[in-house]
Formats: structure tokens, sequence, C-alpha cells
């Protein structure tokens, strides 16, 4: 996405996570997993410390603030989303049927503190597309998937007004729609996840 945003070409390549490939192997040997970025010949992983190649490297659109305190905030809101939302937000598939009302309850506590950086703001960093934004995917566009997978009302508009129309705004956004993976795939696969006898109890 920040690629696509920055008007980058790129090649992508999927990757199969249960039978990892050389290349992904060979490229990030510490942690073994995507995203891996390849720039001549050299590899970035971990997708915030991505995000900031990117921006520092091909500087047209920026994603990240150029005043020093509002750049350390977006870090900081991207560290939070990765950390404290995106966890919770996958233990509510993750976990057994009995530990998923915590989950539940923890993935609201935090969505209602990153509701309320949003305030009365059309993107996290203003008024287009930023890091924080593509760092939040995982609420704009998979949480969606994983609600109708599970049956489980976690981000509605009554709950969550203002989150409710970021996500609408974000997938909206061309650079956001042209690069989202086909949703009836992914939605096959948490249901396939979900439904398994083991995660019933």
């Amino acid at each position: 996405m920040a690629l696509k945003h920055k008007g980058v070409e790129y090649e992508f390549i999927d990757e199969d996570l249960a039978n990892k490939s050389p290349l992904l192997l060979q490229h990030n040997p510490v942690h073994k997993k995507v995203p891996v970025l390849l720039h001549n010949g050299k590899p970035i992983a971990e997708s915030v410390v991505i995000l900031e190649y990117i921006d520092e490297t091909w500087k047209t659109n920026p994603i990240f603030p150029k005043h020093p305190y509002e750049k350390a905030m977006a870090r900081f809101w991207a560290k939070f989303i990765d950390e404290k939302c995106n966890p919770a937000i996958w233990q509510i598939i993750w976990s057994r049927e009995k530990e998923r009302e915590k989950a539940i309850e923890e993935a609201i506590v935090h969505l209602k503190t990153l509701e309320n950086e949003l305030k009365d703001k059309k993107f996290f960093v203003g008024e287009t597309i930023g890091v924080v934004d593509i760092v939040a995917n995982s609420i704009g566009f998979w949480l969606g998937v994983i609600q109708e997978a599970t049956g489980i009302e976690l981000v509605t508009k009554e709950r969550f007004p203002i989150l409710s129309n970021w996500i609408d705004e974000y997938v909206s956004c061309s650079v956001i729609k042209e690069n989202l993976p086909p949703r009836d795939k992914l939605l096959a696969a948490f249901k396939s996840r979900f439904n398994a006898p083991a995660w019933k109890y």
C-alpha cells in the first residue's frame, strides 16, 4: 500500500506460510515471516521498519509526518496497534470459546483508546492516508472478515461510530482497495479455523 501510494513499481511475491520458501528463509532468517522488502538486493523485515524505510527512500507522498513530535506520535500509535490491538483481535479467533469473552473485552478496551485518538480526523494523521492507517489495516479490513467468520460483532456504528467512519473512508481509498487480499478466500479460511472442533470448547 505504501509503495502504491508513492507510485513505486514493485513485484509482489505471494508466500505460503505453511510451506515457507527458501527465498523467505534466506532473507528473513531471524523471524522467518512476512513481510520482507527486497530493495537493491538487500532485505528489510518487520512492517513498521519497512514503512519507515519506504518513506525515507521515496520522498513523494510521505506517509510519516515531517514534524519530529508528530512523527514520534505516529510511531507510537503504529506500535500501539501492532502490540495491543492486533494481538487482542487475533486472540478472538484463535482462542477457544470459553476464553473468547475475555479476548473480546480486551479488544474493546484497546479499540476505544484508538477511537479516542481519531477524534474528528478523517485519518489518523490528518486528511490523507498515513503510516498509522496502513498499520491499522487489520482493523480497517481484516476485522470485518473476522467478524463475519465468527458472528461476533466487535466494531459496530453504535459502539464505535468514529472508528466505523474511519473504516468506511479507509476501504474506499483507491490505493487501499487495489491492494486488499481476496475477501472470499480469507473468509473461507477464517470460518474453517473458527468452526474447527478443537476451538469450540
